[in-house]
């Protein structure tokens, strides 16, 4: 009962706390979030598939199919500085068709965008606390391998058909 809390769903026991109605709204608000935090993961889930689908279009085609509002949306829009380190794990993580370990995340970085990695004291640090916070956004997911390592994937849906047979075509081509 620290703090005025009665621990268990979070309602105050402070005058009013334990009436019916109170807690009655507290209950469906407390819901309506929950159901709101899923229907984020599924939208985060949706944008990762549109994002990754365009990176993938850019890649084959190059950047100049983009307009300079999509090159922003999908962080390929260099904007005349150097790219963020943030930008850089979320690309490496998009481009990736398997989760990788931090030491991977930062390979790729050192391989596309190497001046990124000297503002950094310890490269393999930064790069986990980005991808840790990568999850935290719902952008990236947390695995762990089959030699009990951490990796990191880009969120996006299951293979759709036509996003599949999109994808052979555009292999085709």
């Amino acid at each position: 009962m620290e703090n005025g809390k009665n621990g268990s769903n979070g309602i105050s026991n402070l005058a009013g706390g334990n009436d019916a109605h109170v807690q009655e709204v507290v209950r469906a608000a407390h819901e309506e979030l929950r159901q709101l935090m899923r229907q984020r993961a599924e939208v985060m889930k949706r944008i990762g598939t549109v994002k990754q689908t365009i990176v993938g279009l850019a890649n084959l085609f190059g950047d100049e199919v983009l307009n300079d509002e999509l090159l922003e949306l999908v962080d390929r829009k260099s904007g005349g500085r150097q790219p963020g380190f943030t930008k850089a794990c979320r690309m490496v993580l998009m481009e990736a068709e398997r989760p990788l370990g931090a030491r991977e995340v930062c390979e790729q970085i050192q391989r596309k965008v190497p001046p990124i990695l000297l503002r950094h004291k310890d490269p393999l640090a930064s790069v986990t606390t980005v991808l840790n916070r990568l999850v935290e956004y719902g952008e990236a997911r947390a695995v762990v391998r089959e030699n009990g390592r951490r990796a990191w994937q880009w969120v996006a849906e299951p293979a759709r058909p036509q996003l599949a047979t999109a994808n052979v075509a555009l292999r085709q081509i």
